[in-house]
């Protein structure tokens, strides 16, 4: 199952998976997906590694950029990974 983080202004969604215990560790993906005219541009990350193991149309800014988002929201995404996701009104 895949929870909804946050939209950016260039109209990426960032979505975030349950927790995944695997090897006794606790894994959390993170998804990056942006419309194009030809389809969607897309990256993926596994938490706590910061393993990037997908990009598709992204620039190396973009992901240097989405790098300092999750160092700096990792801990909120584990958090709403761990409760079923954002609670929105």
């Amino acid at each position: 199952m895949m929870y909804p983080y946050m939209t950016l202004a260039d109209e990426t969604e960032i979505v975030h998976s349950q927790i995944i215990e695997e090897d006794g560790k606790k894994k959390v993906i993170v998804n990056f997906e942006r419309p194009t005219e030809e389809g969607f541009d897309s990256a993926r990350c596994v938490l706590p590694d910061y393993k990037w193991i997908q990009n598709d149309g992204y620039s190396d800014s973009e992901m240097e950029f989405f790098e300092k988002l999750l160092q700096s929201n990792a801990h909120l995404i584990y958090k709403y990974a761990a409760s079923g996701g954002v609670r929105i009104a």
